[in-house]
Formats: structure tokens, C-alpha cells, sequence
């Protein structure tokens, strides 16, 4: 094959973050037989794997990755119809250009959502009421253990709010791409949408600094109270609730939640900043990173705005990026 390993590759350089020590290995496969030489190579050195997407929901350690970081860069992009396959490696703004050239609806949601296809389904990413689960026909994927390709159904994939079998599995098996289903559109139409998305995107959220997108995930209302309870259905209502002395907006995300962004802000955590990174003052759910902040930083913050969101709400963030 011709391929070898790379080796001490600093992990910042593939990190929307910037932030990220060097890895043992690196390779970045652009094929499914690259991806599985390079997983068997890997059991011969007897090395963990890691695989790593477009670097845009994941907090790298400062000590690097000991270990193989294998990027699956698999750029299949084809259309038949409305049925769309997307490789792995496919970045989500070049798939809205095929949408757009195509006159294919149904990804108008994802106006500008960074990162690639396969770290979208594995996340089952959502934004503006949509998710990535709601066009999957199927995903193909491979189990490194058995060396097997499996393709699954949207319904075996066991998509729930920013999570699928593949995010469980915890890097057992590799998305190779997926299949969806869209629908005719008017291509016009369709770009005048994303682009929407893109300008409330850059009005609403710290584009201006590094940062891997919502650190936390918004709290379904039925954490808070009771589904079909009559807190929850004038809640509903209203589209309002105070809670803890704070009025707070329930949206659709795409159940009832209130947003985490609120409970850090109304926590008195805008601005709040730890070495090179901050709690952005634009939108509390995203930590930047403003001074070539490290991995400790980030993390003194998120443990900063779990506990404080917690004393005052009584609620419990949950990490919607994965620290590796």
C-alpha cells in the first residue's frame, strides 16, 4: 500500500480549538481499505485507537494521544434521485453546496454547521429544530473488533438528542458514510435558507475566537418538571419558565428544552475567563479560546459552570463535547 504511520503530529493543527498535544500516530485514510489497514496495523503495534473527525465538538488533552489517531477522510458525495450517500470524511458545508447545486432539500437546518458528516451522525447533530437523523435511510460503518462492515437503519442507529449506537459504542465501530432521503426543492430557496442559518450563526455565536461549538446540552423541561405535569403544560403554553426567580425561553430543540447558554449566563458566568480561555460573554455556552488557552483551562471552566449552574438551579450540565 505505500502508507505509514505519521508520527508525533500535534493534534492543535486538527482542532477547531487549537488546543491539543502531539499524537504517537497519525494517519488519515481516504479510502475504507486505508481505514482498515490502518486499524489492523494498529493491533500488530498494540496501540489504542482514536478517531478523530473535523476536530469541532472535541476537547484534546495537552498530553497528546498515545496512541493511533486515525482520520477517516472518505469524501464520497453521489446523488440518484433524492438519495444522497455522504463518505465519512464529507465537511458539512461542502454537502449544502451539493444540496444547493442539486436543488435537494432538507439540510437547510444545517446552515452553517462546521465539522464532517460522520462526527454529525455519530453525535446526531441539531440545530434550528432539526437533527442528522431525521433524512438517514442507513449508515455504514465498521466494527474494528470483528473487522466486519455493518449497515444499520435509521432505527437501529438508536439516534436520541446528540447521541446514536456509534457515540455509545465509544470508537468500537468507524462511520464509513450514510445514506439519505431528501426531497425536491427550489435551489434558491434552499440557499437563500442556509444562509440564514449562517448570518444568525456569525450575529449569535463567538465565531471570532477558537471554540468547538455548545459545551454543554440544553435541559429537557421534563427535567425540570414533570412531563404532562400542569407546570409542564403551561410551560408549553407560554413558551416561558421561571424557574429559581430566572424567566427562561422553552424552545423546541427538538423536544421542549431550556437553553444552557441562560442557566451559565443567569449563573453570572458571562465573561468569566481562567488562563487563555473564557466563558463567552456573546453566548455563555461556548468556551473560547482568546489567549492560546490549554486544555486545563477549558476544563477549569467547564467543572466552574457546572458547579455554579448547580448551586443556583439545582440542575446538572451534562457535556455535549467529547474530552478526549
Amino acid at each position: 500500500m505505500g502508507k505509514t504511520f505519521q508520527e508525533g503530529i500535534p493534534l492543535a493543527n486538527y482542532s477547531h480549538y487549537k488546543i491539543g498535544g502531539p499524537a504517537r500516530y497519525f494517519f488519515n485514510a481516504t479510502t475504507e481499505q486505508e481505514i482498515a489497514w490502518a486499524i489492523k496495523e494498529a493491533k500488530k503495534r498494540r496501540v489504542n485507537v482514536f478517531i478523530l473527525g473535523g476536530g469541532t465538538n472535541l476537547l484534546m488533552s495537552d498530553r497528546g494521544f498515545d496512541g493511533l489517531v486515525i482520520r477517516p477522510d472518505v469524501r464520497t458525495l453521489t446523488a440518484k434521485g433524492t438519495t444522497v450517500r455522504v463518505g465519512a470524511g464529507v465537511l458539512m458545508a461542502d454537502l449544502l453546496d451539493f444540496t444547493v447545486k442539486k436543488s435537494l432539500a432538507g439540510f437547510e437546518w444545517a446552515g452553517g454547521l462546521p465539522g464532517t458528516l460522520g462526527g454529525a451522525v455519530r453525535g446526531n447533530a441539531g440545530c434550528f429544530g432539526g437533527e442528522i437523523k431525521d433524512a438517514i435511510v442507513s449508515v455504514r460503518s465498521l466494527d474494528t473488533k470483528t473487522m466486519k462492515i455493518i449497515k444499520r437503519s435509521a432505527r437501529a442507529c438508536r439516534f436520541a438528542y446528540r447521541t446514536s449506537i456509534f457515540k455509545e459504542k465509544n470508537g468500537r465501530e468507524i462511520i464509513l458514510d450514510a445514506t439519505f432521503k431528501l426531497a425536491k426543492g427550489n435551489a434558491r430557496a434552499i440557499a437563500t435558507s442556509i444562509k440564514e442559518k449562517i448570518a444568525y450563526r456569525a450575529k449569535h455565536h463567538p465565531l471570532e475566537h477558537p471554540n468547538i461549538g455548545s459545551t454543554f446540552k440544553n435541559i429537557p423541561l421534563h427535567a425540570i418538571h414533570k412531563k404532562g405535569s400542569k407546570e409542564f403544560a403551561a410551560a408549553i403554553a407560554s413558551a416561558k419558565l421561571v424557574f429559581h426567580g430566572s424567566e427562561f425561553s422553552v424552545k423546541m430543540d427538538p423536544f421542549p428544552v431550556i437553553s444552557a447558554a441562560k442557566l451559565i449566563g443567569e449563573a453570572g458566568l458571562r465573561g468569566v475567563s481562567f488562563g487563555g480561555a473564557m466563558i463567552s460573554p456573546k453566548h455563555p455556552n461556548f468556551i473560547v479560546n482568546v489567549l492560546g488557552a490549554n486544555a486545563e483551562d477549558v476544563m477549569v471552566l467547564i467543572n466552574l459552570a457546572k458547579t455554579r449552574v448547580g448551586e443556583r438551579f439545582g440542575v446538572e450540565l451534562e457535556e455535549e463535547v467529547q474530552i478526549l
